[in-house]
């Protein structure tokens, strides 16, 4: 763990608009270009759903690790495959190990805000989990439906506010842009 964080800080990223994966990952490219170590576990996001931010952590390996922990492709919580709660749960219990065993200087809990919104997870273990952390680990969680107990806890917290998104207008995700 690096002291240039002293004793780090918790962010939250939440909200309706898009940017909340983006702003965590233009935290961790700027954490990486400082000489910072990063892993980030995505939560409700699987093997099978290619995103460009994965191609780009293997160039970065083995400063930036992307750990895809949400089954085949996006768990849909209206409607969870088989396995999604045991899944979302192995996911936190590997991220509460990696937080502290001293080898990342920025962990990243991508979706981890719906996961708990959707009951996956419930709010104390992730107040606990950030209650334990070590000195010198930095945290953002991110996910729309940030659950008051986590913005209250948090040091940094940032809304983004969906005021146009062309999704409306039948666009879909394209390659490199959102996906």
């Amino acid at each position: 763990m690096s002291d240039l964080l002293g004793p780090g800080y918790i962010h939250v990223y939440t909200g309706n608009g898009k940017g909340k994966t983006t702003a965590a990952l233009g935290l961790a490219f700027r954490a990486v270009g400082s000489g910072l170590k990063v892993l980030i576990v995505q939560f409700l996001k699987g093997e099978d759903n290619y995103t460009g931010e994965l191609e780009s952590a293997l160039k970065l390996a083995p400063d930036l690790e992307i750990r895809t922990r949400g089954g085949a492709g996006f768990v849909d919580p209206a409607d969870p495959e088989p396995g999604a709660g045991e899944m979302v749960r192995e996911a936190l219990d590997e991220a509460r190990r990696e937080i502290q065993s001293g080898r990342w200087d920025l962990v990243i809990l991508d979706e981890i805000n719906v996961a708990v919104h959707f009951g996956l997870i419930d709010v104390q273990e992730v107040l606990e989990l950030l209650d334990s952390k070590p000195d010198g680990v930095e945290i953002v969680l991110t996910g729309r439906y940030a659950p008051l107990e986590l913005i209250e806890r948090a040091d940094l917290v940032t809304e983004m506010r969906e005021i146009k998104h062309y999704f409306k207008a039948g666009v879909p995700a394209r390659k490199g842009i959102e996906k």
